[in-house]
């Protein structure tokens, strides 16, 4: 099913489809899932591999957005929170209940953390995963055995979610595909089609793999591509303005004993006036995020020096046991896709998070902003506009129960195979079929090598990248592990996919080039 010879198999049969979406991040392919499941025939392109950009390189936060509701965006942190209890009942394997706590150094802000905290509770409703309470000096300490004492009063604890952004995205594409969409990666969007009238009724792509060029017709065209939507706005109106600039913000990741117990930490102003996570993930800690403005966009953004001494920085004035570059693990980058600000007084948390819906002169429909979050209602709203302009039949939306491949299967969160859910049966059968695959990946590891072969089979997986960057997490985890796999992976990927010497070289080299990126 999850095969890319019958995929493409589909591109080959069918050449007029009812919605072509461009984008394989969270809001194409929640797009994507809306509108098959609505019964409109479905095609979505991703130019390289699902969550390849913004979409895996988020704080890995499932949240209503404390600090939007301090600048007083009550809709959009209601909407947030709503959203956020629907994609925990949709895929409680990915998605989890995280306690976070706000240490506080001064009672004046003790009493706003509580007053902010209890708002978030009510407007998180029936929806709620826990209420926020005020806990003494000694509990804080106790939960949180790393962070420096000196003048704590105490600490605020509240409820988000936590979840793994990418294998989220893998699992969404599963969906979409079982419920009989078209859904490929490494097909690039080459050229938009038009009538005689200068009407977009399609697109011109070509398959990255073998060069083959395909043109293909639609009744809505969707650009989802978050910061290169102004890329495919180019492609129907050369002389478009640019109406996206990105934001980029960086993540560092940690060994666990930086914050060995079970909380995450919220530290609500940094002296930027910013908020920062520190959030147990896959038994590491991920810090961040910093938030700055860029010029242009690429698929690989690189750390700025001095975005990684601010994260060392402000961490270290909060933790007990120090932080230096050298026991970083990783660093991983993102861009956010943010309305191009009106003036250049605006600073970057104040632009809007919400989303847009753009409707071209041609008939384009773009969509941008929002977050992880939201990407369902973006998709619902983006689905709702291609039927109020009259591409689309009317038909109502289905996913707000519509549970996500995986799901189904309680699962141990101890054990790092958690994140397959109803699939580690499959890998269990796999390991069955060839004990060998039960070995560990890397000796500092807890992954192995089933996981690498479950990803090409039946994960869509077609680069070393895209099973070490976005299937086994292993570059956002310890980079320098990665690349030691890199060829072993590239081993696994030859036999699989029937490749050549050359072929799996060229992968190491490549793969090796980005993985450099990650270690600082």
């Amino acid at each position: 099913m999850f095969d890319r010879n019958t995929l493409i198999q589909q591109l080959k049969k069918q050449s007029h489809w009812d919605v072509i979406i461009i984008g394989g991040g969270a809001t194409g392919l929640g797009i994507a899932l809306d509108s098959v499941t609505r019964g409109y025939k479905t095609l979505l392109l991703e130019q390289v591999d699902f969550a390849k950009g913004t979409s895996s390189r988020s704080t890995k936060l499932v949240h209503g957005g404390v600090r939007y509701l301090a600048q007083g965006h009550i809709d959009l942190v209601k909407e947030a929170l709503y959203e956020r209890g629907l994609m925990l009942n949709n895929a409680p394997h990915l998605v989890s209940n995280q306690s976070f706590i706000i240490p506080s150094y001064r009672w004046w802000n003790h009493f706003k953390y509580i007053i902010g905290l209890k708002i978030y509770d009510f407007l998180a409703g029936r929806l709620s995963f826990g209420k926020s309470l005020s806990i003494s000096k000694e509990t804080t300490l106790s939960r949180l055995s790393t962070i420096k004492k000196e003048k704590l009063k105490g600490g605020v604890v509240y409820h988000d979610g936590q979840f793994d952004d990418a294998r989220l995205a893998i699992n969404m594409a599963q969906t979409g595909i079982e419920k009989g969409a078209t859904i490929l990666n490494h097909c690039k969007v080459e050229h938009l089609i038009k009538t005689s009238d200068g009407f977009i009724n399609g697109v011109v792509t070509k398959d990255i793999e073998t060069g083959t060029i395909y043109n293909l017709n639609a009744k809505a065209v969707i650009n989802a591509t978050g910061v290169f939507t102004d890329d495919i706005l180019k492609m129907d109106t050369v002389a478009a303005k640019n109406i996206i600039r990105p934001s980029q913000g960086i993540h560092l990741v940690l060994d666990r004993s930086f914050l060995p117990g079970n909380d995450a930490i919220m530290i609500p102003k940094t002296d930027d006036g910013r908020v920062l996570f520190l959030v147990p993930w896959h038994n590491r800690v991920v810090i961040g995020t910093t938030d700055t403005l860029l010029d242009s966009h690429s698929l690989e953004p690189k750390p700025l020096n001095t975005e990684i001494e601010f994260i060392l920085k402000t961490a270290n004035s909060y933790l007990t046991k120090s932080v230096c570059k050298k026991e970083v693990l990783s660093v991983f980058v993102g861009l956010r896709p943010l309305a191009a600000p009106k003036n250049t007084e605006e600073k970057t948390k104040e632009i809007s998070r919400s989303h847009k819906i753009i409707v071209s002169s041609s008939g384009l429909i773009s969509i941008t902003g929002g977050k992880w979050t939201t990407y369902r209602r973006m998709a619902q709203d983006t689905i709702n506009k291609a039927i109020a302009l009259g591409k689309l039949p009317k038909a109502k939306c289905q996913t707000k129960t519509l549970r996500i491949h995986g799901a189904d299967g309680a699962s141990d969160k101890n054990h790092h195979l958690y994140v397959y859910g109803s699939d580690q049966k499959g890998i269990a059968h796999l390991i069955k079929e060839s004990p060998e695959l039960s070995e560990r990946i890397h000796p500092r590891l807890e992954f192995i090598k089933a996981e690498i072969v479950w990803a090409i089979r039946q994960e869509m997986a077609r680069t070393v990248e895209d099973i070490l960057a976005r299937r086994v997490r292993i570059l956002f985890l310890d980079a320098k592990a990665a690349l030691e796999v890199s060829s072993m992976v590239a081993s696994f990927l030859m036999k699989e996919l029937n490749k050549t010497e050359t072929w799996k070289e060229a992968q190491i080299t490549s793969f090796s080039k980005i993985a450099k990126h990650y270690i600082l």
